[in-house]
């Protein structure tokens, strides 16, 4: 049987041979990466880096072109803008000049003729030419007034005479209005005429 200072000391022995396993094995485990892990790892953020630069490099191209696309559309648009208004009355105007074809050969044709009255229906039909073509394309109507009751909307009265009407009423077209389309572009001028004032006792005396 071993005595009891035997059996201390190998019990000794055991305690310092399984710390001595603790501490390589906790050595093992926090053992520093080696030089070849630590270049892999430099390498791999490197090209990160390099990636987001050129994404940031692609991304801001992208805005300069597309910048540069709305800044041409912008031009396009305000030059169609001003095109548009310059050019808004070419197809009237080009309807006008053919009218103003018709006056001029009526002008010769009277210049070689002394047949006035010849001459005075073909100014007569260009004008109905004229003002049927434009209330056909363009929507502008003569409206005639004489006879008809006054009407502040429509009639613009430059002269007034009394009558025994209990109404106003228009006796004679100045100068007859227009609309465009449902709106009145014109004022007819015209003279109107104004019931008569009733005497009093005073003024027939």
């Amino acid at each position: 049987m071993p005595n009891k200072e035997e059996v201390n000391t190998t019990t000794s022995a055991d305690v310092k041979a399984e710390e001595t396993n603790t501490e390589k094995t906790t050595t093992e485990e926090v053992k520093p990466e080696s030089n070849d892990q630590q270049q892999g790892s430099e390498t791999t953020t490197m090209d990160r880096i390099k990636e987001l630069e050129e994404e940031n490099s692609s991304l801001k191209d992208q805005y300069l072109r597309k910048q540069a696309d709305f800044e041409n559309f912008r031009k396009r648009m305000q030059r169609e803008k001003q095109d548009a208004i310059q050019f808004a009355n070419s197809n009237l105007l080009l309807d006008l000049v053919t009218i103003i074809d018709d006056f001029e050969r009526a002008i010769k044709a009277g210049e070689d003729s002394e047949d006035l009255e010849s001459f005075r229906q073909g100014i007569e039909l260009i004008e109905k030419q004229l003002t049927g073509m434009l209330e056909r394309k363009w929507g502008l109507k003569r409206f005639d007034s004489e006879g008809e009751e006054f009407d502040p909307e429509r009639h613009e009265a430059i002269m007034t005479e009394e009558t025994e009407d209990d109404t106003s009423k228009v006796l004679e077209d100045y100068l007859k209005g227009y609309y465009l389309h449902d709106r009145v572009l014109r004022h007819a001028k015209v003279k109107v005429s104004m019931p008569k004032k009733e005497e009093s006792e005073e003024e027939k005396k």
